[in-house]
Protein backbone atom coordinates (compact mmCIF):
# COMPACT_ATOMS: atom_id res chain seq x y z
CA UNK A 1 0.00 0.00 0.00
CA UNK A 2 1.33 3.14 -1.25
CA UNK A 3 1.83 5.96 1.72
CA UNK A 4 -0.72 8.25 0.17
CA UNK A 5 -2.85 5.68 -0.14
CA UNK A 6 -2.22 4.56 3.55
CA UNK A 7 -2.92 8.12 4.66
CA UNK A 8 -6.25 8.40 3.23
CA UNK A 9 -7.52 5.03 4.36
CA UNK A 10 -6.31 6.43 7.68
CA UNK A 11 -8.49 9.93 7.96
CA UNK A 12 -11.39 7.67 6.41
CA UNK A 13 -11.24 5.51 9.42
CA UNK A 14 -10.57 7.98 11.94
CA UNK A 15 -13.42 10.40 10.58
CA UNK A 16 -15.87 7.19 10.75
CA UNK A 17 -14.57 6.77 14.55
CA UNK A 18 -15.61 10.41 15.33
CA UNK A 19 -19.25 9.54 13.88
CA UNK A 20 -19.29 6.87 16.04
CA UNK A 21 -18.39 9.20 18.78
CA UNK A 22 -14.55 9.01 19.52
CA UNK A 23 -11.95 11.24 19.14
CA UNK A 24 -8.92 8.95 17.48
CA UNK A 25 -6.41 8.69 20.43
CA UNK A 26 -4.49 5.61 19.32
CA UNK A 27 -1.89 5.34 16.39
CA UNK A 28 -3.40 2.94 13.01
CA UNK A 29 -0.85 1.00 12.18
CA UNK A 30 -2.33 -2.32 11.73
CA UNK A 31 -3.06 -4.05 8.50
CA UNK A 32 -5.27 -6.55 7.43
CA UNK A 33 -2.97 -9.68 8.23
CA UNK A 34 -2.22 -8.02 11.45
CA UNK A 35 -5.37 -7.65 12.84
CA UNK A 36 -6.12 -11.53 12.17
CA UNK A 37 -3.10 -12.77 13.73
CA UNK A 38 -3.81 -10.69 16.91
CA UNK A 39 -6.85 -13.52 17.09
CA UNK A 40 -4.64 -16.60 15.41
CA UNK A 41 -2.12 -15.97 18.79
CA UNK A 42 -4.77 -15.31 21.17
CA UNK A 43 -6.49 -18.65 20.46
CA UNK A 44 -3.41 -20.11 20.20
CA UNK A 45 -3.67 -23.69 19.39
CA UNK A 46 -0.62 -24.37 20.84
CA UNK A 47 -1.84 -23.15 24.20
CA UNK A 48 -5.59 -24.42 24.05
CA UNK A 49 -4.69 -27.67 22.66
CA UNK A 50 -2.06 -28.15 24.96
CA UNK A 51 -3.16 -27.25 28.05
CA UNK A 52 -6.26 -28.69 28.00
CA UNK A 53 -5.01 -31.96 26.84
CA UNK A 54 -5.22 -33.67 29.77
CA UNK A 55 -8.73 -32.52 30.71
CA UNK A 56 -9.47 -34.38 26.84
CA UNK A 57 -7.83 -37.69 28.18
CA UNK A 58 -10.05 -38.27 30.52
CA UNK A 59 -13.49 -36.62 29.49
CA UNK A 60 -14.49 -38.51 26.48
CA UNK A 61 -10.81 -39.29 25.39
CA UNK A 62 -9.31 -39.33 21.46
CA UNK A 63 -12.99 -39.85 19.41
CA UNK A 64 -14.26 -36.50 21.81
CA UNK A 65 -11.21 -34.45 21.40
CA UNK A 66 -10.99 -34.98 17.52
CA UNK A 67 -14.46 -35.24 16.41
CA UNK A 68 -15.66 -32.44 19.25
CA UNK A 69 -13.30 -30.58 17.51
CA UNK A 70 -14.81 -30.45 14.05
CA UNK A 71 -18.21 -29.83 15.77
CA UNK A 72 -16.86 -26.92 17.49
CA UNK A 73 -14.66 -25.38 15.14
CA UNK A 74 -17.93 -25.30 12.77
CA UNK A 75 -20.22 -23.86 15.43
CA UNK A 76 -17.76 -20.95 16.82
CA UNK A 77 -17.50 -20.05 13.05
CA UNK A 78 -20.96 -19.27 12.61
CA UNK A 79 -20.53 -17.55 16.23
CA UNK A 80 -17.05 -15.61 14.56
CA UNK A 81 -19.24 -14.41 11.48
CA UNK A 82 -21.48 -13.14 13.33
CA UNK A 83 -19.96 -11.25 15.50
CA UNK A 84 -17.75 -10.01 12.80
CA UNK A 85 -20.90 -8.51 11.13
CA UNK A 86 -21.16 -6.56 14.11
CA UNK A 87 -18.24 -5.49 14.04
CA UNK A 88 -17.68 -4.05 10.71
CA UNK A 89 -20.45 -1.84 11.57
CA UNK A 90 -19.13 -0.77 14.98
CA UNK A 91 -14.78 -1.12 14.06
CA UNK A 92 -14.38 0.63 18.00
CA UNK A 93 -11.55 -0.73 20.84
CA UNK A 94 -14.57 -0.95 23.02
CA UNK A 95 -15.65 -4.02 20.65
CA UNK A 96 -18.84 -5.86 21.90
CA UNK A 97 -19.91 -3.46 25.06
CA UNK A 98 -19.72 -0.57 22.50
CA UNK A 99 -21.42 -2.97 19.72
CA UNK A 100 -23.75 -3.69 22.84
CA UNK A 101 -24.70 -0.45 24.12
CA UNK A 102 -25.77 0.72 20.37
CA UNK A 103 -28.26 -1.88 19.36
CA UNK A 104 -29.44 -1.98 23.05
CA UNK A 105 -28.73 0.66 25.38
CA UNK A 106 -26.07 1.66 27.87
CA UNK A 107 -27.61 -1.01 30.01
CA UNK A 108 -26.60 -3.98 27.46
CA UNK A 109 -23.58 -1.95 27.15
CA UNK A 110 -22.61 -1.97 30.42
CA UNK A 111 -22.89 -6.02 31.43
CA UNK A 112 -21.47 -6.72 28.51
CA UNK A 113 -18.70 -4.67 28.77
CA UNK A 114 -17.92 -6.24 32.74
CA UNK A 115 -18.18 -9.36 31.07
CA UNK A 116 -15.87 -9.37 28.68
CA UNK A 117 -13.25 -7.12 30.57
CA UNK A 118 -13.18 -10.16 33.38
CA UNK A 119 -12.56 -12.90 30.40
CA UNK A 120 -10.24 -10.75 28.79
CA UNK A 121 -8.19 -10.59 32.43
CA UNK A 122 -9.08 -13.69 33.33
CA UNK A 123 -7.39 -14.63 29.66
CA UNK A 124 -3.87 -13.11 30.58
CA UNK A 125 -4.08 -15.31 33.90
CA UNK A 126 -5.26 -18.76 32.14
CA UNK A 127 -2.70 -18.04 29.87
CA UNK A 128 0.33 -16.68 30.99
CA UNK A 129 -0.18 -19.50 34.30
CA UNK A 130 -0.25 -22.12 31.68
CA UNK A 131 3.19 -20.98 29.80
CA UNK A 132 4.61 -21.13 33.31
CA UNK A 133 3.37 -24.42 34.11
CA UNK A 134 5.30 -25.58 30.58
CA UNK A 135 8.74 -23.46 31.36
CA UNK A 136 8.77 -25.40 34.99
CA UNK A 137 8.25 -28.83 33.11
CA UNK A 138 10.89 -27.73 30.61
CA UNK A 139 13.37 -26.24 33.56
CA UNK A 140 12.19 -29.70 35.00
CA UNK A 141 13.70 -31.38 32.29
CA UNK A 142 16.69 -29.49 31.89
CA UNK A 143 17.99 -28.74 34.72
CA UNK A 144 15.91 -30.70 37.37
CA UNK A 145 14.35 -27.45 38.82
CA UNK A 146 11.47 -28.88 40.84
CA UNK A 147 8.54 -26.34 39.73
CA UNK A 148 6.73 -25.85 43.33
CA UNK A 149 3.47 -23.38 43.09
CA UNK A 150 5.55 -20.98 44.65
CA UNK A 151 8.09 -21.28 42.06
CA UNK A 152 5.54 -21.21 39.18
CA UNK A 153 3.78 -18.11 40.33
CA UNK A 154 7.80 -16.42 40.05
CA UNK A 155 8.26 -17.55 36.54
CA UNK A 156 4.27 -16.83 35.94
CA UNK A 157 5.08 -13.09 37.36
CA UNK A 158 8.60 -12.95 35.07
CA UNK A 159 6.12 -13.65 31.98
CA UNK A 160 3.53 -11.08 32.86
CA UNK A 161 5.99 -8.63 33.05
CA UNK A 162 7.45 -9.18 29.87
CA UNK A 163 4.11 -8.83 28.17
CA UNK A 164 3.58 -5.72 29.74
CA UNK A 165 7.07 -3.79 28.48
CA UNK A 166 6.74 -5.36 24.89
CA UNK A 167 3.31 -3.83 24.90
CA UNK A 168 4.38 -0.68 26.32
CA UNK A 169 6.15 -0.10 22.63
CA UNK A 170 2.93 0.45 20.91
CA UNK A 171 0.73 -1.44 17.86
CA UNK A 172 3.34 -1.59 15.50
CA UNK A 173 5.99 -4.24 17.32
CA UNK A 174 2.49 -5.73 18.60
CA UNK A 175 1.46 -6.29 14.60
CA UNK A 176 4.69 -7.46 14.11
CA UNK A 177 5.05 -10.44 17.14
CA UNK A 178 2.06 -11.35 15.73
CA UNK A 179 3.30 -11.74 12.37
CA UNK A 180 5.77 -13.92 13.47
CA UNK A 181 3.26 -15.99 15.47
CA UNK A 182 1.16 -17.28 12.76
CA UNK A 183 3.74 -18.66 11.00
CA UNK A 184 5.52 -19.88 14.40
CA UNK A 185 2.16 -21.59 15.40
CA UNK A 186 2.17 -23.32 11.82
CA UNK A 187 5.51 -23.86 11.58
CA UNK A 188 5.49 -25.15 15.34
CA UNK A 189 2.20 -27.38 14.67
CA UNK A 190 4.03 -28.97 11.53
CA UNK A 191 7.16 -29.60 13.42
CA UNK A 192 5.43 -31.21 16.39
CA UNK A 193 2.98 -33.17 14.12
CA UNK A 194 5.92 -34.14 11.52
CA UNK A 195 8.10 -35.31 14.49
CA UNK A 196 5.62 -37.33 16.23
CA UNK A 197 4.78 -39.00 12.43
CA UNK A 198 8.27 -39.86 11.88
CA UNK A 199 10.63 -40.65 15.10
CA UNK A 200 8.31 -42.83 16.62
CA UNK A 201 8.72 -46.67 15.83
CA UNK A 202 5.05 -47.25 17.30
CA UNK A 203 1.61 -45.47 16.37
CA UNK A 204 -1.77 -45.83 17.71
CA UNK A 205 -4.38 -47.45 15.30
CA UNK A 206 -6.64 -45.09 13.75
CA UNK A 207 -9.77 -46.78 14.99
CA UNK A 208 -8.00 -45.29 18.55
CA UNK A 209 -7.81 -41.92 17.49
CA UNK A 210 -11.06 -41.52 15.89
CA UNK A 211 -13.40 -44.03 17.90
CA UNK A 212 -11.74 -44.59 21.64
CA UNK A 213 -13.79 -43.17 24.02
CA UNK A 214 -12.71 -42.75 27.50
CA UNK A 215 -14.81 -41.77 30.74
CA UNK A 216 -12.39 -41.12 33.58
CA UNK A 217 -15.21 -38.61 34.88
CA UNK A 218 -16.85 -40.68 37.01
CA UNK A 219 -20.00 -39.85 35.33
CA UNK A 220 -21.84 -42.56 34.24
CA UNK A 221 -24.21 -41.02 31.12
CA UNK A 222 -21.57 -41.17 28.01
CA UNK A 223 -23.74 -39.12 26.81
CA UNK A 224 -22.79 -35.77 29.18
CA UNK A 225 -19.45 -36.65 29.27
CA UNK A 226 -18.84 -35.93 25.63
CA UNK A 227 -21.11 -32.90 25.99
CA UNK A 228 -18.23 -31.46 29.08
CA UNK A 229 -15.59 -33.19 26.40
CA UNK A 230 -16.61 -30.17 23.99
CA UNK A 231 -14.79 -27.53 26.34
CA UNK A 232 -11.23 -28.66 25.35
CA UNK A 233 -11.88 -26.97 21.87
CA UNK A 234 -14.33 -24.28 23.15
CA UNK A 235 -11.93 -22.95 25.43
CA UNK A 236 -9.26 -22.58 23.07
CA UNK A 237 -11.81 -21.34 20.11
CA UNK A 238 -12.27 -17.90 22.17
CA UNK A 239 -10.43 -14.95 22.17
CA UNK A 240 -11.31 -13.87 18.51
CA UNK A 241 -13.10 -10.64 19.39
CA UNK A 242 -9.07 -9.12 19.67
CA UNK A 243 -9.01 -7.98 16.36
CA UNK A 244 -12.35 -5.96 16.85
CA UNK A 245 -10.30 -4.42 20.00
CA UNK A 246 -7.52 -3.38 18.03
CA UNK A 247 -9.57 -2.35 15.03
CA UNK A 248 -8.99 1.03 16.27
CA UNK A 249 -5.32 0.58 15.07
CA UNK A 250 -6.28 -1.01 12.27
CA UNK A 251 -6.55 0.35 8.67
CA UNK A 252 -9.87 -0.17 6.45
CA UNK A 253 -10.91 -1.09 9.83
CA UNK A 254 -14.23 -2.11 8.80
CA UNK A 255 -13.43 -4.65 6.57
CA UNK A 256 -9.90 -6.26 7.77
CA UNK A 257 -11.37 -6.27 11.81
CA UNK A 258 -14.31 -8.78 10.53
CA UNK A 259 -12.25 -10.52 7.88
CA UNK A 260 -9.61 -10.85 10.87
CA UNK A 261 -12.47 -13.02 13.21
CA UNK A 262 -13.57 -15.02 10.32
CA UNK A 263 -9.56 -16.10 9.39
CA UNK A 264 -8.58 -16.65 12.71
CA UNK A 265 -10.88 -18.80 13.40
CA UNK A 266 -10.65 -21.04 10.12
CA UNK A 267 -6.54 -21.02 10.21
CA UNK A 268 -6.66 -22.62 14.12
CA UNK A 269 -9.65 -24.93 13.01
CA UNK A 270 -7.59 -26.88 10.52
CA UNK A 271 -4.56 -26.27 12.52
CA UNK A 272 -5.88 -27.92 15.92
CA UNK A 273 -7.64 -30.70 13.92
CA UNK A 274 -3.66 -31.84 12.66
CA UNK A 275 -2.22 -30.91 16.09
CA UNK A 276 -4.81 -32.99 18.27
CA UNK A 277 -4.82 -36.15 15.43
CA UNK A 278 -1.05 -36.40 15.82
CA UNK A 279 -0.45 -36.11 19.09
CA UNK A 280 -3.02 -38.50 19.66
CA UNK A 281 -1.13 -41.07 17.15
CA UNK A 282 1.58 -40.93 18.77
CA UNK A 283 0.54 -41.60 22.61
CA UNK A 284 2.99 -44.83 23.66
CA UNK A 285 1.37 -45.56 26.85
CA UNK A 286 -2.52 -44.10 27.55
CA UNK A 287 -2.31 -44.11 31.70
CA UNK A 288 1.49 -43.22 32.19
CA UNK A 289 0.44 -39.81 30.00
CA UNK A 290 -2.62 -39.08 32.10
CA UNK A 291 -0.46 -39.59 35.28
CA UNK A 292 2.93 -37.68 34.02
CA UNK A 293 5.14 -36.33 36.70
CA UNK A 294 5.95 -33.64 34.89
CA UNK A 295 2.16 -32.66 35.16
CA UNK A 296 2.36 -31.10 31.56
CA UNK A 297 0.69 -34.83 29.09
CA UNK A 298 1.70 -33.88 26.72
CA UNK A 299 5.24 -33.38 27.55
CA UNK A 300 5.33 -36.87 28.64
CA UNK A 301 3.62 -37.89 24.81
CA UNK A 302 7.29 -35.92 23.56
CA UNK A 303 9.18 -37.95 26.15
CA UNK A 304 7.93 -41.28 25.36
CA UNK A 305 7.89 -40.63 21.39
CA UNK A 306 10.99 -38.68 20.91
CA UNK A 307 13.30 -38.98 23.89
CA UNK A 308 14.66 -36.39 26.58
CA UNK A 309 16.03 -33.91 24.03
CA UNK A 310 13.23 -34.22 21.47
CA UNK A 311 10.77 -33.75 24.43
CA UNK A 312 12.24 -30.79 25.46
CA UNK A 313 12.94 -29.02 21.95
CA UNK A 314 9.28 -29.34 21.39
CA UNK A 315 8.32 -28.26 24.66
CA UNK A 316 10.34 -24.94 23.75
CA UNK A 317 8.15 -24.46 20.56
CA UNK A 318 5.22 -24.78 22.85
CA UNK A 319 6.47 -22.11 25.03
CA UNK A 320 7.42 -19.84 22.51
CA UNK A 321 3.96 -20.17 21.14
CA UNK A 322 2.36 -19.64 24.66
CA UNK A 323 4.42 -16.25 25.20
CA UNK A 324 2.45 -14.73 21.99
CA UNK A 325 -0.60 -15.83 22.83
CA UNK A 326 -0.24 -14.28 26.07
CA UNK A 327 1.79 -10.96 24.37
CA UNK A 328 -1.74 -10.87 21.91
CA UNK A 329 -3.83 -11.28 24.90
CA UNK A 330 -2.42 -8.08 26.88
CA UNK A 331 -2.76 -6.10 23.90
CA UNK A 332 -6.61 -7.06 23.60
CA UNK A 333 -7.21 -6.27 27.42
CA UNK A 334 -5.30 -2.97 27.55
CA UNK A 335 -7.39 -2.09 24.81
CA UNK A 336 -10.67 -2.39 26.60
CA UNK A 337 -9.45 -1.36 29.69
CA UNK A 338 -8.73 1.76 27.45
CA UNK A 339 -12.06 1.90 26.11
CA UNK A 340 -14.12 1.34 29.12
CA UNK A 341 -12.36 3.77 31.05
CA UNK A 342 -12.57 6.21 28.14
CA UNK A 343 -16.92 6.02 28.52
CA UNK A 344 -16.89 6.53 32.32
CA UNK A 345 -17.37 2.89 32.97
CA UNK A 346 -14.08 2.01 35.61
CA UNK A 347 -13.00 3.97 38.06
CA UNK A 348 -9.51 6.11 37.98
CA UNK A 349 -10.32 6.43 34.29
CA UNK A 350 -8.48 10.00 34.02
CA UNK A 351 -5.72 6.80 34.30
CA UNK A 352 -6.36 4.46 32.04
CA UNK A 353 -6.82 6.68 29.23
CA UNK A 354 -3.70 8.10 29.12
CA UNK A 355 -1.36 7.35 25.78
CA UNK A 356 2.19 7.39 25.43
CA UNK A 357 3.12 10.41 22.75
CA UNK A 358 5.52 8.82 21.17
CA UNK A 359 3.97 4.97 20.62
CA UNK A 360 0.43 5.96 21.61
CA UNK A 361 0.11 3.00 23.74
CA UNK A 362 -1.94 2.54 26.59
CA UNK A 363 0.46 2.49 29.05
CA UNK A 364 -1.17 2.33 32.18
CA UNK A 365 -4.12 0.59 31.17
CA UNK A 366 -1.63 -2.40 30.12
CA UNK A 367 0.04 -1.80 33.60
CA UNK A 368 -3.40 -2.34 34.88
CA UNK A 369 -4.03 -5.39 32.86
CA UNK A 370 -1.34 -7.46 34.11
CA UNK A 371 -1.72 -6.63 37.68
CA UNK A 372 -5.24 -7.26 37.89
CA UNK A 373 -4.38 -10.46 35.83
CA UNK A 374 -1.50 -11.46 38.73
CA UNK A 375 -4.22 -10.78 41.44
CA UNK A 376 -6.62 -13.50 39.76
CA UNK A 377 -3.91 -16.17 39.51
CA UNK A 378 -2.97 -16.00 43.46
CA UNK A 379 -4.84 -18.40 44.35
CA UNK A 380 -3.38 -21.02 42.57
CA UNK A 381 -0.28 -20.73 45.12
CA UNK A 382 -2.76 -22.52 47.48
CA UNK A 383 -4.72 -24.67 45.79
CA UNK A 384 -3.69 -26.66 42.52
CA UNK A 385 -7.54 -26.60 41.79
CA UNK A 386 -7.82 -22.67 41.63
CA UNK A 387 -6.31 -23.01 37.71
CA UNK A 388 -9.46 -24.34 36.69
CA UNK A 389 -11.12 -21.15 38.22
CA UNK A 390 -8.62 -19.11 36.75
CA UNK A 391 -9.62 -21.09 33.40
CA UNK A 392 -13.29 -20.77 34.45
CA UNK A 393 -13.25 -17.06 34.79
CA UNK A 394 -11.73 -16.54 31.54
CA UNK A 395 -14.20 -18.71 29.21
CA UNK A 396 -17.51 -17.43 31.50
CA UNK A 397 -16.76 -14.30 31.07
CA UNK A 398 -16.14 -14.08 27.53
CA UNK A 399 -17.82 -16.45 25.74
CA UNK A 400 -21.50 -15.07 26.61
CA UNK A 401 -20.43 -12.00 25.77
CA UNK A 402 -19.83 -12.72 22.49
CA UNK A 403 -23.72 -13.40 21.76
CA UNK A 404 -25.28 -10.34 23.28
CA UNK A 405 -24.46 -8.32 20.05
CA UNK A 406 -25.35 -11.21 18.28
CA UNK A 407 -29.07 -11.42 19.91
CA UNK A 408 -29.27 -7.73 19.69
CA UNK A 409 -28.44 -7.19 15.99
CA UNK A 410 -31.79 -10.05 15.78
CA UNK A 411 -33.85 -8.89 18.24
CA UNK A 412 -32.87 -5.02 16.87
CA UNK A 413 -31.97 -5.76 13.13
CA UNK A 414 -34.24 -2.22 12.16
CA UNK A 415 -32.02 0.06 14.18
CA UNK A 416 -29.00 -1.66 12.52
CA UNK A 417 -27.16 -0.58 9.36
CA UNK A 418 -24.63 -3.29 8.10
CA UNK A 419 -21.03 -2.22 7.45
CA UNK A 420 -19.09 -2.91 4.19
CA UNK A 421 -18.48 -6.50 5.16
CA UNK A 422 -22.00 -8.70 6.13
CA UNK A 423 -23.90 -11.78 5.85
CA UNK A 424 -26.80 -10.51 3.27
CA UNK A 425 -29.80 -12.44 3.57
CA UNK A 426 -28.32 -15.18 5.96
CA UNK A 427 -27.60 -13.15 8.57
CA UNK A 428 -30.74 -13.40 11.01
CA UNK A 429 -30.13 -17.09 10.47
CA UNK A 430 -26.04 -17.41 11.28
CA UNK A 431 -26.82 -14.95 14.06
CA UNK A 432 -29.70 -17.11 15.75
CA UNK A 433 -27.38 -20.35 15.35
CA UNK A 434 -24.80 -18.42 17.12
CA UNK A 435 -26.75 -17.25 20.07
CA UNK A 436 -27.75 -20.54 20.60
CA UNK A 437 -24.84 -22.31 20.19
CA UNK A 438 -23.30 -19.74 22.74
CA UNK A 439 -26.11 -20.33 25.24
CA UNK A 440 -25.34 -24.47 25.38
CA UNK A 441 -21.72 -23.70 25.82
CA UNK A 442 -22.53 -21.13 28.68
CA UNK A 443 -24.55 -23.78 30.87
CA UNK A 444 -21.85 -26.77 29.78
CA UNK A 445 -19.19 -24.48 31.44
CA UNK A 446 -21.33 -24.44 34.36
CA UNK A 447 -21.94 -27.86 34.79
CA UNK A 448 -19.35 -30.39 37.30
CA UNK A 449 -16.83 -32.06 35.02
CA UNK A 450 -15.84 -34.85 37.79
CA UNK A 451 -18.07 -36.73 40.14
CA UNK A 452 -17.82 -36.40 43.76
CA UNK A 453 -16.09 -39.64 45.22
CA UNK A 454 -18.62 -41.79 47.12
CA UNK A 455 -20.98 -39.70 49.62
CA UNK A 456 -21.73 -37.46 46.52
CA UNK A 457 -19.68 -34.45 48.64
CA UNK A 458 -18.50 -32.02 46.37
CA UNK A 459 -14.77 -31.10 47.74
CA UNK A 460 -12.39 -27.83 46.50
CA UNK A 461 -11.35 -30.51 43.76
CA UNK A 462 -14.53 -31.18 42.20
CA UNK A 463 -16.40 -27.97 42.52
CA UNK A 464 -16.55 -26.49 39.22
CA UNK A 465 -15.78 -22.44 39.61
CA UNK A 466 -17.79 -21.34 36.91
CA UNK A 467 -20.83 -20.70 38.08
CA UNK A 468 -19.56 -18.35 40.84
CA UNK A 469 -17.01 -16.74 38.59
CA UNK A 470 -20.13 -15.90 36.56
CA UNK A 471 -22.14 -14.45 39.54
CA UNK A 472 -19.45 -12.36 40.94
CA UNK A 473 -18.49 -10.73 37.83
CA UNK A 474 -22.65 -10.00 37.30
CA UNK A 475 -22.65 -8.86 41.01
CA UNK A 476 -19.83 -6.58 40.24
CA UNK A 477 -20.94 -4.89 37.36
CA UNK A 478 -24.50 -4.24 39.12
CA UNK A 479 -22.87 -2.78 41.98
CA UNK A 480 -20.66 -0.42 40.20
CA UNK A 481 -23.99 0.55 37.94
CA UNK A 482 -25.81 1.02 40.99
CA UNK A 483 -22.98 3.44 42.16
CA UNK A 484 -22.06 5.13 38.75
CA UNK A 485 -23.33 3.04 35.80
CA UNK A 486 -26.89 5.31 35.55
CA UNK A 487 -24.73 8.36 35.04
CA UNK A 488 -22.57 6.29 32.21
CA UNK A 489 -22.61 7.67 28.47
CA UNK A 490 -20.53 7.16 25.62
CA UNK A 491 -18.97 10.62 25.77
CA UNK A 492 -19.20 11.41 21.75
CA UNK A 493 -19.18 15.82 22.51
CA UNK A 494 -15.96 15.69 22.23
CA UNK A 495 -15.48 13.73 19.22
CA UNK A 496 -18.62 15.28 17.66
CA UNK A 497 -17.11 19.22 17.96
CA UNK A 498 -13.67 17.67 16.13
CA UNK A 499 -15.96 16.11 13.35
CA UNK A 500 -17.82 19.43 12.44
CA UNK A 501 -14.56 21.95 12.10
CA UNK A 502 -13.17 19.05 9.71
CA UNK A 503 -16.51 18.87 7.65
CA UNK A 504 -16.05 22.88 8.25
CA UNK A 505 -12.66 22.61 6.68
CA UNK A 506 -13.49 20.31 3.78
CA UNK A 507 -16.14 22.80 2.63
Amino acid sequence: MSYTHQSHAVRSDDQHLRELGYKPQLRRRMGAFGNAAVSFSVISVLTGCMTMYGYGLSTGGPSVMIWGWVVVGGMVLFVGAALAEVTSAYPTSGALFFMADRLGGKRWGWYTGWLNLLGLLGGIASIDYGCAQFTGAFLDLQYGFHPTPGKTLWIFFAILVLHAVLNLFGVRLVAVLNTVSVWWHLAGVAIIVGALTIVPSRHQPADFVFTEFVNGTGWSSSLYVIAIGLLVAQYTFSGYDASAHLSEETTHASTAAPRGIVRSIVWSWVAGLVLLVGLTFAIQDYTGTQTTPTGVPPAQIFIDALGLGGAKALLLVVIVAQLFCGNAETAACSRMVFAFSRDGALPGQRWWTRTDNASRAPRAAVWLSVTVAAVIALPSLFSPTAYGAVVAINVIGITPAYAIPIYLRIRYRDRFTPGPWNLGRWSIAIGTVAVVWVAFVTVLFCLPQTKPATGGLVTVGTFNYAPIALAVALLLAAVWWRVVGRDYEVPAVAADKELSRIQEEIV
